[in-house]
């Protein structure tokens, strides 16, 4: 008879203590996971060597925009928004969700891009996607210089307006001096 190199222990065998405990440790861990944080992220632009000193661009702010939409008696308000080097100058755009806030039913979105004037104001540059068109934007993003968006549409005027029957994505990109958009394979219905 040979003897094992490990003795039998008496705790192998588990018992609903040993659950406890196990929770109790889990729980703790997680408890303490959450109350430690790491700092937030802080980034700089490379210093140019010329002039010694370091460049942060800030993007436009949407505030105080006169957004070129027709809102009659009602404001526009400014529904989303996101930032990102579009046309690749360095400088980051905003771009900017907009429909007017009407009290009743959809009111269509306008999809705008911002950048800063001379003097350092925000301006409107360019209009993604006009109102007119009578489209809603649901998801909405700015990546790698493109700006991504999902459109609710309606595939005839029979279609009541709180009720989109048409889903389309979108993207627009900065290509030769203009932004260039692009659909899609094709737009399905919801």
């Amino acid at each position: 008879m040979q003897q094992s190199a490990v003795p039998e222990l008496a705790h192998t065998h588990t018992r609903p203590i040993h659950w406890v405990a196990t929770a109790t440790a889990v729980s703790g861990v997680m408890a303490l996971s959450s109350l430690l944080q790491p700092n937030s992220a802080t980034a700089a632009q490379p210093a140019d060597p010329r002039a010694g000193t370091v460049h942060t661009a800030t993007a436009p702010s949407t505030a105080g925009v006169d957004f070129p939409l027709a809102c009659g008696p009602v404001k526009a308000v400014v529904q989303k928004k996101a930032t990102g080097d579009l046309d690749g100058d360095g400088k980051p755009e905003t771009v900017a969700v907009v429909h007017c806030d009407a009290p009743m039913g959809t009111p269509p979105d306008g999809v705008y891009v911002l950048t800063r004037a001379t003097d350092g104001k925000p301006r409107v540059v360019a209009t993604l996607l006009d109102p007119k068109a009578g489209d809603t934007v649901s998801d909405f993003a700015v990546h790698d210089g493109a700006v991504a968006a999902t459109l609710l549409g309606y595939s005839s005027d029979d279609v009541p307006r709180c009720c989109p029957d048409v889903t389309q994505s979108a993207k627009w990109q900065w290509k030769n001096g203009a932004f260039t958009r692009s659909t899609s394979a094709g737009a399905h219905s919801v």
